[in-house]
């Protein structure tokens, strides 16, 4: 069995790191560049990086704060926001980074993830999905959140893995900063229904949040924010208490 991944999220806007409240009421949580070393000291499996209002601005990742973290960190490393292109991709991937993240681009045009993977290998591109529930079911939304687009997020997940995404972050809108736990049932329908790695975004509050989202989300990786970059938990609290229920993870 492959370990479970606990990986810090740096959400970017102005160049620092922001959290907020269903993607809402944002507020500085730091220096990108500082945080991405601590992280990287404290044990986490992965960094992701996103550049939340690169997409809904319509420009570019800041490439060069994402060459400054990825000389700080030697973890696998993931980079989104305001990607539209094979070319932009290429140049993520020059800049440090080990995989990419496409959301908005992806649901606008989503023959560029089978460019992309055919390009770069399905292990680099990651499909960024950020569900809110809707009656029955949950709907994707682009532009950092800010737009629904009327597709099923689950039915949006597998037909992309068709296409060639290596990995899915999901995020739940309804749970995100919130500190209520993950949630359950979004990931589980999206993990039972895709065959590669679910990382469970949004929601994660306590220790036993982590232990649910495995054990009865069946995710592969769970992200946390706000919760580390305040330090309310550590990774390596979260990772002690996740050997205790004999969950495969790395120490």
């Amino acid at each position: 069995m492959l370990a479970k991944r606990i990986i810090p999220c740096l959400d970017i806007d102005n160049a620092r790191v922001v959290k907020g409240v269903n993607f809402l009421n944002l507020k500085d949580a730091g220096n990108a560049v500082a945080l991405a070393k601590f992280y990287n000291r404290e044990g986490a499996d992965e960094l992701v990086f996103l550049d939340i209002t690169a997409s809904y601005q319509k420009r570019k990742t800041v490439v060069a704060l994402v060459e400054k973290v990825a000389k700080q960190i030697f973890i696998p490393f993931t980079v989104g926001g305001g990607i539209t292109s094979t070319s932009d991709i290429k140049s993520i991937l020059l800049a440090g980074a080990d995989k990419v993240s496409i959301n908005t681009t992806a649901v606008k045009n989503p023959d560029i993830i089978s460019r992309a993977a055919n390009v770069f290998g399905s292990q680099c591109i990651v499909l960024a999905i950020d569900a809110k529930k809707k009656n029955d079911s949950w709907e994707v939304f682009i532009n950092g959140g800010r737009t629904p687009t009327g597709l099923n997020a689950v039915k949006w997940a597998k037909d992309a893995v068709l296409k060639g995404v290596g990995e899915i972050l999901l995020t739940s809108m309804d749970r995100d900063g919130t500190k209520r736990g993950f949630d359950i049932e979004l990931t589980k329908a999206v993990s039972k229904n895709v065959s590669v790695p679910v990382i469970a975004s949004g929601g994660a509050g306590k220790l036993t949040d982590f232990v649910d989202v495995f054990e009865k989300g069946q995710a592969d990786a769970a992200l946390a924010a706000s919760l580390f970059h305040f330090g309310q938990l550590s990774i390596e609290k979260v990772k002690k208490y996740l050997k205790k229920y004999d969950i495969e993870i790395r120490l």
